[in-house]
C-alpha cells in the first residue's frame, strides 16, 4: 500500500528553480522519515536532505545549503524539494524515500531507507 510518487522535473536553465513533490499513500509521514536522493551516473547515489515531519526536522546536504529547501504539507500527504539557483551539477534523477525509522533524518550520514519512489529527471543546461 505504501507509495511514493514523484513529479516536477524537468530541463531548466542554469539559474532557474523547480520544486520536486512526493506525493505518498499509505502511511502518514508522522511515521516516516521522508529522505531525497539524487541519482547521477557515474557518481552512484546520493542524499540531499530529509524531513521528520514527527520531530519537526529537516536538513539538506552542505553542497546545496542554501539553494534547497524540503518541506512538507500533512494535509496532502506531500513532501517537497525546492531548488533555486540550479547549476549543471545538479542534474539528476531525483527520487524520494521512505523509512519508518523517523530518526534517520538525524543520522549524521544518510543511510538508504527502505521504500523508494521512481524518481524524476531534473536537467539543468549551461
Amino acid at each position: 500500500q505504501l507509495k511514493l510518487v514523484e513529479s516536477g522535473g524537468g530541463l531548466v536553465q542554469s539559474g532557474g528553480s523547480l520544486r520536486l513533490s512526493c506525493a505518498a499513500s499509505g502511511f502518514t509521514l508522522d511515521s516516516y522519515a521522508i529522505g531525497w536522493f539524487r541519482q547521477v551516473p557515474g557518481k552512484g547515489r546520493e542524499g540531499v536532505g530529509c524531513i521528520s515531519t514527527k520531530d519537526i526536522f529537516t536538513r539538506v546536504r552542505d553542497s546545496v545549503k542554501g539553494r534547497f529547501t524540503i518541506s512538507a504539507d500533512k494535509a496532502s500527504n506531500t513532501v517537497y524539494l525546492q531548488m533555486n539557483n540550479l547549476k549543471p551539477e545538479d542534474t539528476a534523477v531525483y527520487i524520494c524515500a521512505a523509512d519508518p525509522r523517523t530518526y534517520l533524518c538525524e543520522t549524521a550520514n544518510m543511510p538508504p531507507y527502505d521504500h523508494w519512489g521512481q524518481g524524476t529527471q531534473v536537467t539543468v543546461s549551461s
